[in-house]
């Protein structure tokens, strides 16, 4: 029983590790390559955590996209600029960001 839980905890260690390692590997990777998928998917989801932790109503309306190069952009709506503008702070001072576009439009009305 024992063998099989610790043989079950190094084969998962060893597929989370080789995920790891494709996430860490060359940025100019194309986006359809596992490796800089999850590194971009890793990025957008640092960003959309730390704008749900705020308890906006207006930032749960804002999507976040990551490309290859660690470019974001930022789209949707939100009820006021200062919205956008938090937003785009979060997404700045969030780890693997190189620069943050916004789409965002305010929108009082949602």
């Amino acid at each position: 029983m024992k063998t099989k839980l610790l043989m079950t905890c190094l084969a998962t260690s060893a597929l989370f590790g080789s995920a790891m390692a494709l996430a860490a590997e060359d940025t100019d990777a194309d986006r359809s390559h596992a490796g800089a998928f999850v590194a971009d998917s890793a990025i957008t989801m640092k960003i959309k955590t730390k704008l749900a932790a705020e308890h906006m109503s207006s930032l749960a309306r804002i999507h976040v996209d990551t490309d290859k190069d660690g470019v974001v952009v930022l789209s949707g709506s939100a009820h006021t600029r200062e919205d956008i503008d938090k937003a785009m702070s979060i997404a700045r001072a969030t780890e693997g960001v190189v620069s943050v576009t916004s789409t965002v439009v305010v929108k009082k009305d949602d």
